[in-house]
Formats: C-alpha cells, structure tokens, sequence
C-alpha cells in the first residue's frame, strides 16, 4: 500500500493499535471495494515489522465511513476478545464531537429510542418499539459550545448503531452539520462534522486504564469553536 507513511498512529505494542481514522475511509472492507482502516492498519504492521504471510488485525469497534477519530485494534486473537468483552460490559468508552444545526433544548440530556436500518438505501430510521428488526439506542449529549446558528455538543453513546448521533440528532431537529442524508445543510467541503474524538478502555494485557483525546480537522466548521480546550490535538 503506497499510503501507509500517512498513517497516524497515537499508540501501539504487542498487543494493540490505536489510530486516527481519516474520514471517509471504511473501517473495515465493504462492498465498495475501497481501501479500508482494517487493511491500511494490517499493511502498516506487515512492513513495519517485515511480517511475512497473513497479518492478524482484529477488528474490536467501527466508525461510519463519514466519521474520523481515534479506532483501537487488536494485534492478538486474545487482545480482541478481551477488548469485545469491555464493549460488552460498558467498559469501552467512546466520545464524539458533533457540530449540530441549531442548539437542543435542552442543552443536555439522553436520547433514547428504536432504531431500524434499511439495507436497500443504507438509511437507518427511527421507529416504533416492538418494529420488527428494530433495535434500541441511546445516548448522552452536552452542548459545549454555541454560536447564533450552530452547536457544538459532546456525544457519549450507550449503544452503537449505525448512523445512531446521526439519526437521533435529526430526530431531535438538530442534524449534524453537512448530514444532508439526514436532513442537515450541505457542508463546504463534503465532510460530516462528526469526530470520534475520546477512547478509553482498559489495556487487554497490563490492566492499565488508557484514554486517547484527538482534535477534530482544523477547518471549517470546527473552527467556529474552541476544540482544543477540549482535547490534545495529535
């Protein structure tokens, strides 16, 4: 892959590798056929440590192909089961930052309901509880900045769903900056405001409590608002 020098790594050892995901890039390969993180990450270890035959990557979390931020992999079998297992007892902690359209009211709380997705148009939407194939979702928001016509909002999710800030966000009236799948306005450069910008879980091996903070693109419309106050950037 003649792309790998542009791979930011934040952190990696024997067992893990934390990275920065570029926006629109797969997290893992689809049926697009493009280059994905899971392959950029697998040829970034195989010359680096000049590997030869199959390189194990495991595949713990995704991020909407829309969505940048920090991703951990596992370089182990055992480093993925573990790390499966926190995001299963709530140990795995993710936090996004969102540029929303307008201000929620109120300007903090959770948003919880019935999300379903539609595999024809890869559209996800909310739903009745009991909808056949509907699944839950829930979040927490905190708006942490303003200006008279947009909002920057702090996301913790409880559950991970497809499109679920997206989709719930809209649902509340204040879709994400440049969703227009989802209702928001067209973004200047294409790209959804939407950052993973917080990652915390325990180290599979040592036991250590880890967290990696990294700012969103300085671009517009992130630059309405004073990110680095909030985090570290890479």
């Amino acid at each position: 892959m003649s792309d790998t020098e542009e791979l930011v790594v934040l952190h990696e050892d024997n067992h893990i590798i934390v990275v920065l995901k570029p926006q629109n890039l797969p997290s893992c390969p689809d049926e697009s056929g493009d280059e994905s993180m899971l392959d950029r990450v697998r040829e970034y270890v195989r010359e680096k440590y000049q590997k030869k035959g199959n390189v194990y990557i495991g595949l713990v979390h995704r991020l909407d192909r829309p969505t940048g931020g920090v991703m951990v992999f596992a370089r182990t079998s055992k480093a993925a089961a573990r790390l499966s297992e926190q995001m299963k007892s709530g140990d795995f902690e993710k936090k996004y930052l969102a540029v929303l359209v307008g201000t929620p009211r109120p300007e903090k709380g959770r948003l919880t309901g019935w999300l379903k997705k539609n595999e024809i148009n890869n559209t996800v939407y909310l739903c009745p509880q009991g909808t056949d194939g509907a699944k839950p979702a829930s979040l927490d928001y905190e708006t942490v900045g303003k200006t008279e016509k947009y909002s920057l909002a702090e996301i913790s999710l409880h559950t991970g769903r497809s499109h679920q800030i997206r989709v719930q966000m809209a649902g509340v009236a204040h879709p994400v900056y440049g969703d227009m799948r989802y209702g928001g306005e067209k973004a200047q450069k294409g790209k959804l405001a939407l950052w993973a910008y917080s990652l915390a879980f325990t180290h599979p091996v040592t036991k250590e409590r880890m967290r990696f903070l990294c700012a969103p693109p300085e671009e517009a419309p992130w630059t309405l608002f004073e990110t680095e106050k909030l985090v570290r950037p890479v």
